[in-house]
């Protein structure tokens, strides 16, 4: 597939220099970065996937009816973040429903997110207002639901390579 065909799979609308491409062990997930309510951590979503920090990550944390949380390309294991500072929290009004993305952050401060981000399974209203919300599967999300459970996984599915759209290669 080209990078042309790549673009042209693309939900009708998307803006591929603010999607991203999640090639996972189960599959591929499309998720439409929400620059609108969290510029700042699309940037670093984007900025980390050019890197290539996230080929080959774990997602380390899945659980049941709540999220899969994946994104620790330093240690795999949701202890780890990136060489880059943590970034200020980008609250909104947008609610964490089913295929909502979310930024993880570490221990208690608002201020903590860096790289590892979660994918809601279900509604959690109880995170509203207290964690960012960076975007939102608009393909894929079947492909989640399929994901191993567990706090980690037993053997754990990965992200076998995560690219911003615009660049994506086949």
């Amino acid at each position: 597939m080209s990078e042309r065909d790549i673009a042209a799979a693309l939900p009708s609308g998307t803006d591929p220099h603010n999607t991203l491409i999640l090639d996972t062990t189960p599959g591929r997930i499309v998720i439409r970065l929400r620059t609108d309510v969290a510029p700042g951590h699309a940037e670093r979503l984007k900025q980390l996937a050019r890197d290539g920090f996230y080929d080959d990550v774990p997602f380390h944390r899945v659980i049941e009816g709540f999220m899969a949380q994946t994104g620790d390309g330093q240690h795999g294991n949701g202890t780890g973040g990136s060489s880059y500072p943590d970034l200020k929290a980008e609250f909104s009004q947008v609610p964490f429903t089913r295929g909502i993305v979310g930024m993880a952050r570490k221990g208690g401060s608002n201020n903590s997110a860096n790289s590892q981000f979660f994918i809601m399974f279900e509604e959690g209203s109880f995170l509203n207002g207290q964690y960012t919300v960076i975007g939102e599967v608009i393909a894929g999300m079947d492909v989640v639901d399929k994901l191993k459970r567990g706090e980690p996984p037993a053997n754990p599915d990965r992200i076998v390579r995560m690219q911003v759209a615009a660049d994506a290669k086949a």
